[in-house]
């Protein structure tokens, strides 16, 4: 063998040798001032155990119809806080953090057997087990961005338990936008160990996130960004995230638009920069007789952002259903 061609074997055992190896020697540091999520939770929070995790949910209201908030990625109960009560006096109105955000357990690996319980299946069941679990035969399910994706599955898994849909900003198709070299690398081990030290950067990224999804960033106070930002003070918060980043995978919705027999509400700003308000008009226009809402100059959560626009919608939508 030449000098030159045992000169590139070295350079190339080296190589994969600190691909293999690098990442287990970067030091991952426990998470620092954290507690455990039912510490943070307000004076109308309350927790119940579902498929084995403990859930934070809120609830106001009595009496039909009953109205299930789904938030989006990396937000939380805190995202509907605007429109929760007023929405009560329609009926029962229920918000929950899904697994991974807000003040819901962050199970880990360990803890589980068989399927994660933070990928989109999962969340349907868990969605519906809450709804088991109070006693709710049938609801009307809000989604904001990717609580849509979990709301639509639900009604497509078990259209009898799914009065209506309102889809906010839904983020249907964004699961396919990883590619699948990215969703192979997620599950090395060597992925496993420095993910979540990854993930910590959306402590810094955070609220460039929040200000892409409003039109009119100015409009964030500190005591919205202390409601954002107090899912990071949960325990386990970037191991639960980086779970939820490894457990997604592509869901097929955008295929099954047709299969929606219940009445749909579609809502969006005008000026969605996470979702494009184009994509959003065209998913109501692709779902039998859906309806479509679009609020001039607001952004990705209308419901915080133009919440009397949004409850005008939402009501007249659900009297018509009564």
């Amino acid at each position: 063998m030449n000098r030159a061609l045992r000169s590139g074997l070295i350079i190339i055992r080296a190589l994969v040798t600190t691909a293999l190896i690098g990442p287990f020697l970067i030091p991952v540091p426990p998470l620092e001032d954290t507690v455990e999520p039912a510490k943070l939770g307000d004076a109308d929070s309350q927790f119940i155990t579902l498929n084995g995790i403990r859930v934070h949910f809120k609830k106001v209201g009595d009496g039909q119809p009953v109205i299930i908030l789904l938030h989006g990625f990396a937000a939380s109960v805190y995202s509907w806080h605007e429109v929760m009560e007023p929405l009560a006096a329609t009926g029962t109105v229920i918000a929950f953090d899904r697994p991974a955000f807000g003040l819901t357990e962050r199970p880990l690996p360990e803890d589980w057997v068989g399927d994660s319980p933070y990928s989109p299946e999962a969340q349907v069941e868990l969605t519906i087990a809450l709804m088991d679990n109070l006693a709710i035969d049938k609801a009307i399910l809000v989604g904001n961005s990717a609580g849509g994706t979990i709301s639509m599955l639900t009604a497509l898994k078990y259209p009898d338990r799914v009065e209506a849909l309102i889809l906010v900003d839904p983020a249907v198709g964004f699961d396919n936008r990883i590619p699948d070299w990215q969703r192979l690398l997620f599950q090395t081990p060597q992925m496993q160990h420095v993910g979540p030290l990854l993930v910590r950067g959306i402590q810094a990224s955070g609220k460039d996130l929040a200000r892409s999804a409003w039109h009119d960033p100015s409009k964030i106070t500190p005591e919205i960004w202390e409601g954002y930002l107090t899912p990071i003070k949960a325990k386990d918060w970037d191991r639960g995230l980086w779970e939820f980043n490894r457990a997604s995978h592509p869901t097929g919705l955008s295929d099954r638009l047709s299969e929606f027999a219940m009445p749909v509400l579609v809502v969006t700003g005008d000026d969605d920069k996470l979702v494009s308000t184009v994509e959003t008009i065209r998913l109501a226009s692709a779902i039998p007789n859906a309806q479509l809402a679009v609020f001039e100059d607001y952004g990705h959560a209308p419901q915080e952002e133009c919440p009397d626009a949004f409850l005008k919608a939402v009501t007249k939508f659900i009297a018509n259903l009564l």
